[in-house]
């Protein structure tokens, strides 16, 4: 366990394994870091990893007012502790966020993401602009399990799969983790990759996908909703590498994207 200290002053935790050089897992929506830890354990044969919790999260502060600027500074401070270029690896929402500080500038060597759901695909960008309307709202009224509801929703979860969330253990996490939903909103802008911002990363980039079309808890997606966002990254990075991962969910099997990642980096 360790702790850093972003511009702004805010406490940023990180778990590390391994030895080698190092890697920076970014967690994506409604995770503390948890999702990411098997990955960090698969990945520390080789790498020296990075496993932290976005600010407000887990054991991070969250300075207000919140801004992507702010969290690609969280990032810039990881990469000073590790203390020379590090590889970036975000999943989903997370992946927006690896790219945006990737275009930033920072000592990074090459980016990895995974399933960055920018809303591409036909009908998808009304459905963002409303979420993000609809999201304000409930946090303003202090709605935290209507607004993890919503973002399930937006996820193409069905309306059963959230009734049956909501009776698991792991509902009262999720609530407490509702105020940084607006975060990833954030960092996934207006919907859409921003091409002109992207256009400026200059190293590697690996652009990955799974199969979550067939994911059952995704069911009301488009099929291709994921692949198309890939594509339209691919698009605009100069140095792109689009790949897939036929059969992976959207959380991946870290015994199947580790090797993928470490070829990526080591190459």
């Amino acid at each position: 366990m360790g702790q850093v200290t972003s511009r702004d002053g805010t406490p940023i935790a990180y778990e590390r394994q391994g030895d080698g050089p190092p890697v920076v897992l970014v967690g994506g929506g409604l995770d503390d870091g948890s999702e990411n830890a098997p990955l960090a354990e698969e990945l520390a044969g080789r790498f020296r990893v990075y496993d932290y919790a976005r600010r407000g999260r887990a054991g991070s502060g969250d300075t207000a007012p919140y801004s992507v600027e702010r969290e690609i500074e969280d990032l810039e401070a990881l990469i000073g502790e590790a203390g020379e270029a590090v590889f970036l690896h975000g999943v989903s929402s997370g992946g927006a966020l690896a790219l945006e500080a990737a275009a930033a500038g920072l000592r990074i060597g090459k980016v990895s993401v995974y399933e960055v759901p920018y809303a591409v695909a036909d009908g998808m960008a009304e459905q963002w602009r409303a979420y993000r309307e609809e999201l304000d709202a409930v946090l303003a009224e202090g709605r935290r399990g209507d607004a993890v509801a919503l973002f399930m929703r937006l996820a193409g979860s069905p309306e059963e799969a959230i009734a049956e969330a909501k009776r698991l253990p792991v509902w009262p996490r999720l609530e407490g983790l509702a105020h940084t939903l607006a975060y990833d909103a954030a960092c996934l802008g207006d919907g859409r990759p921003p091409a002109s911002r992207f256009a400026e990363i200059d190293r590697p980039v690996l652009v990955a996908t799974g199969d979550s079309g067939g994911d059952p808890d995704m069911s009301g997606l488009p099929d291709d909703f994921l692949a198309l966002a890939a594509n339209a990254i691919a698009a605009c990075v100069p140095h792109a590498r689009r790949v897939s991962l036929p059969g992976q969910p959207h959380v991946a099997d870290p015994k199947a994207i580790a090797p993928l990642l470490t070829r990526f980096f080591e190459e």
